[in-house]
């Protein structure tokens, strides 16, 4: 069964759909190639579900091992490369502060969240810095 339905729309903007929520979201072209910058482009939803990826399994790993988890943010910077253009390195900020989480528990869940499925896809090249703020 299809996962994904992605539309173009025309414009360099796309519609994709979840299909088994009917939920939908707009790409867009970023303006440094040839688009208009209004929504996120592929390569911004790749980096989203880098740390979408990691934060939902602190999730996991924080229900399954009956820890709090009250507080996660993350603030993501996505650098491009050229020649090939691709996403050369991303730097993920984690605020992770306020879930009381002990010192060994901090460090499980970094293990846990570095092991998500997403980072385990992405091509070794891309550079990936992770910064964690637990207190």
């Amino acid at each position: 069964m299809t996962t994904v339905k992605v539309n173009y729309l025309g414009g360099l903007r796309t519609e994709c759909t979840h299909v088994k929520s009917g939920v939908k979201l707009v790409t867009d072209a970023p303006v440094d190639n040839n688009g208009k910058g209004e929504s996120f482009s592929p390569t911004d939803l790749l980096a989203t579900s880098y740390a979408s990826c990691m934060m939902t399994i602190i999730g996991i790993y924080c229900e399954s091992n009956q820890l709090n988890f009250v507080n996660g943010s993350a603030n993501i910077l996505k650098v491009m490369g050229s020649d090939p253009r691709r996403v050369s390195a991303l730097e993920i900020k984690f605020d992770l502060t306020g879930n009381g989480w002990s010192e060994a528990e901090q460090n499980k869940v970094r293990r846990a969240a570095e092991a998500c499925p997403v980072a385990k896809s992405v091509s070794e090249n891309m550079q990936i810095v992770l910064n964690y703020q637990f207190v």
